[in-house]
């Protein structure tokens, strides 16, 4: 092993430090029934003769972008028990939700979720030892370094999929040059959503011979069926109003989307938002939002229609951000007109809409880039540029019907990466 075990222990004790901040922030990400001894390793102990395969996921974004992985190693492992862990509470329901569809079409072994614990030595260790996993698979930038000793201190292989490092990340990273390095050397195998992650990682630490560009899972997303049908029985219920999605919208981005509608709606007064805030703890504060604003907001949640009066839609549920673009006839995504890095612009694409996005894409620049070049992304500045572009493309359908021609084409031809990433993982685990 290299590295240095001495970083992580000072890591350790930082860590412990700061544990009652910690603590108080992760009580607010639970599920009801669930037990916050989950969070310190304590699950149940798996038998010997329980093969496991363990995937973690920081957050809803990143469990919908691993769906084709998912649903690709319960083909290929069917006796395998799959386990996926998340960070937060948004993140655990929508891993139930593809838990539960995942089980359904299973002959074979159990697909369930755990909470991931806080990287604390000892309930990293717990946490290993109760699950015994034969592989570890971390999903794009989620590199906990005890969680990573654990693994290596048990002798389970692991893998770092969809690796991917901001250049705000890496700087970040760089600073804790010789923990991360110590972290790294715990990876058998990484998969780089492009070169410049690949080398951000090798500046890291992270063996060269041990890295392969794979491009990113996220191109490799289908729409469900169920999506879209549920996206043409509201596009029916909506009519032939002009509609738009603002989708993963956060803190002051709710403000300028609204500010844009109210605009947009001066000219095409009968144009109808479909605001889906990212965290859903914030879905009651941006209703009222709409309300103090004096837009008429019909909810999601509670079964409300848009009707013809209704100005905004507020999309309050989860797992339906795919369904309520296909329903749109333009979508920004959000996570972009303040410094977030942006979420994922090929959702919309995916399902065919026409995609709009402010600056700030530093998450995913490669997606960006690659809807660049087929001319298949709008980018706008600030709320302003925004209602321009909006009120531009609701006019003309020849452009809409171009733009989203070009985003279903970028998703296409960047299809791969889940073959890719597979072909690494049977490195470490052969398939069944």
């Amino acid at each position: 092993m290299t590295g240095h075990p001495w970083a992580r222990r000072l890591y350790s004790v930082a860590l412990l430090a700061l544990s009652p901040l910690i603590w108080r922030r992760v009580w607010r990400e639970q599920l009801p029934g669930r037990p916050r001894a989950e969070r310190l390793g304590a699950i149940p102990t798996a038998s010997p003769a329980t093969h496991t395969l363990w995937l973690h996921c920081a957050s809803v974004g990143e469990v919908q972008a691993a769906r084709p992985l998912i649903e690709a190693l319960c083909r290929r492992y069917p006796r395998h028990r799959l386990v996926i862990t998340t960070m937060t509470a948004t993140g655990a329901e929508r891993s139930l939700a593809l838990v539960e569809k995942a089980a359904e079409r299973r002959d074979g072994g159990e697909v369930s979720h755990h909470f991931v614990p806080l990287d604390f030595p000892g309930a990293a260790r717990r946490f290993v030892d109760r699950l015994r996993p034969r592989l570890a698979i971390f999903f794009e930038t989620e590199l906990w370094p005890n969680l990573l000793a654990a693994c290596d201190r048990r002798g389970v292989p692991v893998a770092v999929v969809n690796g991917r490092l901001s250049p705000r990340a890496f700087r970040r990273y760089r600073r804790l040059g010789r923990l991360m390095a110590e972290a790294l050397s715990h990876v058998s195998w990484l998969g780089a959503k492009s070169s410049a992650d690949a080398e951000r990682f090798r500046a890291l630490g992270m063996a060269p011979n041990a890295i392969r560009v794979t491009g990113s899972l996220k191109f490799d997303l289908a729409p469900d069926e169920a999506a879209r049908e549920v996206s043409e029985r509201l596009r029916r219920e909506l009519g032939e109003r002009p509609v738009w999605v603002a989708g993963s919208t956060h803190p002051g981005e709710d403000e300028a989307v609204l500010e844009a509608h109210a605009r947009l709606r001066e000219t095409r007064p009968e144009a109808l938002l479909i605001l889906v805030p990212r965290h859903p703890r914030r879905f009651a504060a941006v209703a009222e939002l709409c309300a103090a604003r004096g837009l008429a907001t019909a909810r999601r949640a509670r079964h409300e229609l848009p009707i013809g009066e209704t100005a905004v839609y507020l999309g309050d549920t989860m797992g339906e951000l795919a369904a309520l673009y296909g329903a749109a006839d333009l979508a920004f995504v959000g996570g972009s007109l303040v410094p977030v890095g942006g979420h994922n612009l090929l959702e919309p694409a995916a399902m065919g809409v026409p995609v709009l996005t402010g600056p700030e894409l530093a998450n995913f620049s490669d997606v960006a880039e690659a809807l660049r070049e087929r001319e298949a992304l709008v980018e706008v500045a600030d709320a302003e540029a925004l209602v321009g572009e909006l009120d531009r493309l609701f006019g003309d359908a020849a452009a809409r019907e171009r733009l989203a021609a070009a985003g279903r084409a970028v998703v296409e031809a960047n299809r791969g990466a889940l073959a890719r990433t597979l072909e690494g993982l049977e490195r470490l685990l052969p398939a069944e």
